[in-house]
Parts: C-alpha cells; sequence; structure tokens
C-alpha cells in the first residue's frame, strides 16, 4: 500500500496540474464565458463537454427560459426550421432522409407529432367547432323533438279517425284509413318508447342469452343527462388516444407495400407518424383561418383538398414511386384513412359515453 500511495499521489497531482479552473463570468447580457465546463469542470474543446455532453456556455437571460420550453418540447435548436418547411413542401424527402438515419438535422416524428396533437387540443379548445355544437344541441333537444313529432302525429291520428267516422257514417270503404292510422299508430308507439330511453334496448342475445343492453342503455341516458360533460369528454380522449391514429393506420400502409420487401414496419411508422404531424398541424391553421369571415369559404375547401396532395407527394418521395404508382396508392390510402377515422372516432364516442 505504501508503494502504491506516491503513484497514486502523482496521478492525482498531474490531473490537477492539467485540469482547467472554470470562470463563472458574466458580461453585461447575461452569457457566461468560462474555459471549463460548469458543471464537471472538464477543459472545453468545442462547443459542448467532452466528458459530460453540457454545453459550453450556458445563459442566465429570460429569453433562455423561453429557449428552454421550446427545446424541451420539441428539442428546438433549429432543427424546427429544417423539419417544418419540408414536412409542408417535400414530406417524402423528409421521411426517406429521416429514415435512412439523417436524423441531427430534423425533429424526431414522435417529438413533432406529441406537439402538433397538443397544439391542435389547445387551439380547438378555445374555439369549439361545429361538429362538438351540434352534437350537444341534438342531445339537448332531442326530447323536444320527439315531442313536436308525437304532437304532429297526435293531430294527423285526429284527423283520420274523424274522417273515417264521417266513411263509416255513409257506409264507405275504410280499409285505406285503417291502414294509415295503423301505420300513424306504430309511429307514435315507437316514439314513445324513445322518450322513456328505450330506443338502444336491442334484442341482442349472449351465448347465455342475456340480453345486451344495460350498458349502453345506461351510457345514453348519461349523456342525454349532461351533454356537455360528454363534449368535454370526447375531446380529452381525443388527445390521450391520438397514439391510437399510428397502430391503427400501419397495417393500411402496410397493405400497399405488401409485396415490396425493401420497406418495413418501421419506415412505415415513420411516414405514419410525419403525415400525422402534418394534418394535425394543417387543421391547426385551417381552423385559425376559418375564423375570418373574408376566407372561410376557400379555407373549408383546403380541408378536402391538402391532405390527399401532401399524401401523394409523401408516397411518391418516401417510396420513391412513379407517379401513376403514388396516385393510385395516394387515392386508397385516402381512402383507408377515412376508415381508421371514422373507428378511431367511434372509439372516442363509447370512451367519451363512460
Amino acid at each position: 500500500m505504501n508503494a502504491i500511495e506516491p503513484i497514486a499521489d502523482a496521478v492525482t497531482g498531474g490531473l490537477a496540474a492539467h485540469a482547467v479552473e472554470p470562470s463563472t463570468g458574466i458580461d453585461q447580457s447575461g452569457h457566461t464565458s468560462e474555459r471549463a465546463c460548469l458543471n464537471c469542470s472538464a477543459p472545453l474543446v468545442g462547443t459542448y463537454c467532452h466528458n459530460c455532453g453540457q454545453r459550453g456556455h450556458v445563459h442566465r437571460t429570460l429569453g433562455s427560459l423561453g429557449h428552454d420550453l421550446l427545446h424541451g418540447l420539441l428539442h428546438f435548436e433549429g432543427k424546427i426550421w429544417h423539419t417544418l418547411p419540408l414536412l409542408a413542401w417535400r414530406p417524402g424527402d423528409l421521411t426517406r432522409r429521416y429514415v435512412a438515419g439523417e436524423r441531427a438535422r430534423f425533429v424526431s416524428p414522435l417529438a413533432l407529432f406529441l406537439f402538433s396533437v397538443f397544439l391542435l387540443y389547445a387551439v380547438l379548445s378555445s374555439m369549439p367547432g361545429a361538429f362538438f355544437k351540434e352534437l350537444s344541441e341534438g342531445i339537448v333537444s332531442s326530447s323536444a323533438h320527439l315531442e313536436r313529432a308525437d304532437a304532429t302525429i297526435g293531430n294527423k291520428l285526429s284527423e283520420l279517425r274523424q274522417e273515417r267516422a264521417e266513411l263509416a257514417a255513409k257506409r264507405q270503404p275504410v280499409g285505406r284509413i285503417d291502414a294509415q292510422i295503423a301505420e300513424l299508430e306504430s309511429d307514435r308507439q315507437a316514439i314513445a318508447e324513445l322518450r322513456s330511453d328505450n330506443k338502444l334496448k336491442v334484442d341482442v342475445k349472449t351465448d347465455t342469452n342475456t340480453p345486451v343492453n344495460s350498458w349502453l342503455d345506461a351510457r345514453w341516458k348519461a349523456a342525454k343527462a349532461n351533454p356537455q360533460l360528454l363534449i368535454y369528454k370526447l375531446k380529452t380522449s381525443a388527445y390521450k388516444y391520438s397514439w391510437a391514429l399510428i397502430p391503427m393506420s400501419l397495417p393500411f400502409v402496410w397493405l400497399l407495400f405488401a409485396f415490396d420487401r425493401r420497406f418495413k414496419a418501421y419506415d412505415h411508422a415513420i411516414f405514419i407518424i410525419y403525415s400525422l404531424s402534418f394534418m394535425s398541424l394543417m387543421t391547426v391553421i385551417l381552423s385559425a383561418a376559418a375564423h375570418i369571415p373574408a376566407i372561410s369559404g376557400p379555407v373549408s375547401m383546403l380541408f378536402l383538398v391538402l391532405p390527399p396532395i401532401h399524401l401523394y407527394r409523401q408516397l411518391r418521395g418516401a417510396y420513391e414511386l412513379r407517379r401513376r404508382s403514388a396516385l393510385w396508392r395516394a387515392m386508397m390510402l385516402s381512402f383507408f384513412a377515412c376508415i381508421v377515422f371514422i373507428f378511431w372516432v367511434a372509439g372516442l364516442m363509447l370512451l367519451g359515453a363512460f
């Protein structure tokens, strides 16, 4: 042990001699200037510390807090300015380059997807759309519609019965009027069942001959009693389960390239994530623009035109397809996207009703 101590002292002394004392001087702009890492005291060579990875120069300004916020959300260090233009104009090129391994220049697909979904949720929550408004109003006014329909049928039945009595007094045939009365009475009975919350009681049986209706009936009653709560649950469910669109879409994209062994499931997943990110950001921009009266009409058309065009450009660039091949795949993928969206919304409706 005594023989080793001098050697250890010599090594420690040598390291101390080469260590550089960190400088903590701060200039008037709030920027530090140091020759050693402020985290581990290792000598600085370049922009980042080669020992712990911390940036060589730190900032102590209020503006740096905003930078840290954006960096935490989106790894925001210039990457966004390389990513968004390509995502908008050359999405296929962006997808192909990221899959090929060019990662440092671009924002991670998942980070961009989460940020775009968060932004979409924030925007749509602040400006309720027509869909949610009509759904809420429809639930609230359903009883009033049923009452008006019942009153209309009741008036028609009174007229028909009076007409039947007149025909019977004249000994004329009343078969046609009896058929109309029977049909209206059947309609009135159906409305009575709807008003008593029996409209969701179906006659489906399980293997044990138990009606599968109680849970659905309870969900309808809860939604009817508090439609605003249902709308709130739908919005929060859409935000929380937006990730489900990725695995739901993956089989359909794979199906388009089922016989092409060049592309794997990972490639399709990156394609889907970047595509969903664009659709979310596009919805944010167009939803805000739709509230400007002068351009609300053209903006509504863009909701229908931009998605298939973007899918075509992304397919052609990401998979290096010819025009005709990319065109039919874009048409099929647009159809598949509608199917996925319908099933996703149906799932949200069931989740929101709980």
